[in-house]
């Protein structure tokens, strides 16, 4: 499973090569994809899933019997999306003996140090025409080796480097792609610059053709296993790509098993920006999905919210593991740890959805499963963050609860994770699908 993981976070390079491996994979499975934009109805036992813009998909089975809305849906929700820097328009920026740089703005809160003296690659999607419409064409890219490094200042004109520095994106983190002549500067000014036309190579179409494109840098390192024992792995993306696999590993493992509910995998797009875009999880596009789902069984609109009372979500996105080196920086009794198992994050300002009800829920589970779980409690001086949990409450009245595997180094160009925790987690996501027994 562990190689399994690697190979999908390897592939998984953007928000949309996410969203393209999921479906690659539920294609495998026989799984039909349904759109908004078209009529479509669904039928017991079916497998369908939905994507939105690229970014997100939503994979879902339906369960036994003419009551299987009204028994409630079993969500996963977790995100293809991770700090990174993204390309702007005319990003070409030339400099002294014909070096060419890269014009980027930071997407999400990553830290930016990591970035330095890292291999980097592209890739993302770009927009070309398409003769006799007027809704363009998208194609994916991923240049799949090293093209640019952002490469750091020596200590000798910063000895004060290593006692902490401000960092500027616009001035300090321009990725460097190459140096060109006088001649080949010039023709790319007159043309399509530098960089489009190595995209449009890959994507084999030209230049021209092109009509806007989104595109991200990420470090071209392959995920792999660390530790004296190999209990570690380490890879970009790890938040939150390891919980998109871990729930579609689950929902793959357990969509030819009889239930009275229905399963859903829920992939957003956008959670290191805020959620707050079409296939983000502030947008309607879920409830939306699930409302079309039960009018297609023949639901009334009190089914409706019958079975999103009887429903039960699993926001799932990696939690702070404890740092041997940082002790100061958690609660002293809710500190959870590489290799202790799944970890249920609490707020009390309602930053996660948990409540004693739904980590109730999620701990029986994982009793079922014969895994072990952890708490994470912010230190009572420090802020934390918010996920997708309580951004969903917004569109739905759901139960649920915030969970996550502890990882290291949160939103760096790296980052670590335990073995076992990826294991475990798969081993309780599965037992939410299978177990038949209600949950609120």
């Amino acid at each position: 499973m562990i190689q399994r993981l690697f190979d999908w976070l390897d592939r998984s390079s953007c928000n949309f090569l996410t969203v393209k491996t999921v479906e690659e994979e539920l294609l495998k499975r026989g799984f039909r994809e349904v759109r908004q934009n078209e009529d479509w109805s669904v039928v017991e036992g079916g497998k369908y899933y939905l994507k939105k813009n690229g970014g997100a998909v939503f994979a879902f089975t339906i369960g036994s019997g003419k009551d299987c809305f009204k028994n409630g849906v079993r969500i996963i929700a977790a995100h293809s999306d991770s700090p990174c820097f993204r390309i702007k328009p005319k990003p070409e920026i030339y400099g002294e003996g014909g070096v060419v740089s890269l014009n980027v703005e930071k997407y999400g809160g990553g830290i930016l140090y990591t970035w330095f003296d890292r291999p980097l690659s592209i890739s993302g999607r770009i927009m070309v025409s398409q003769e006799g419409t007027l809704v363009p064409r998208e194609i994916l890219v991923d240049l799949k080796r090293p093209v640019a490094v952002i490469p750091d200042l020596a200590i000798h004109f910063n000895r004060q480097v290593n006692e902490g520095i401000s960092l500027s994106v616009q001035k300090d983190m321009k990725p460097v792609i190459g140096y060109f002549s006088k001649e080949e500067i010039e023709k790319a000014k007159r043309n399509h610059g530098i960089l489009l036309p190595v995209i449009s190579e890959s994507a084999g179409v030209s230049p021209e053709d092109v009509i806007d494109y989104e595109l991200s840098l990420y470090p071209v390192g392959k995920a792999e296993l660390s530790g004296i024992n190999n209990e570690y792995f380490e890879s970009g993306r790890i938040d939150d790509l390891s919980m998109v696999f871990a729930g579609l590993e689950a929902l793959l493992q357990t969509e030819s098993e009889e239930v009275p509910f229905i399963r859903l995998l829920a992939v957003f797009d956008n959670e290191e920006t805020g959620s707050a875009t079409r296939q983000g999880a502030a947008s309607p596009v879920l409830r939306d999905l699930l409302e079309r789902v039960n009018r297609s069984l023949g639901g009334s609109p009190d089914d409706f919210h019958i079975g999103i009372a009887n429903s039960f979500m699993i926001s799932a996105d990696d939690a702070h593991a404890w740092h041997p080196n940082y002790n100061e920086k958690y609660d002293p009794t809710n500190h959870p740890v590489i290799g202790g198992g799944p970890v249920i994050k609490i707020n009390s300002s309602g930053k996660y959805m948990t409540d004693s009800r739904g980590a109730s829920v999620f701990k029986i589970l994982c009793r079922l499963s014969g895994v072990r779980w952890q708490i994470f409690v912010n230190h009572a001086d420090v802020a934390g963050g918010s996920t997708l949990g309580n951004i969903l409450t917004s569109q739905m009245d759901i139960n649920g609860v915030d969970v996550g595997a502890a990882i290291w180094a949160m939103h760096s160009a790296v980052e670590t994770a335990g073995v076992g925790d990826h294991e475990d987690m798969v081993k309780v996501f599965t037992t939410f699908y299978s177990e038949k027994r209600a949950l609120v």
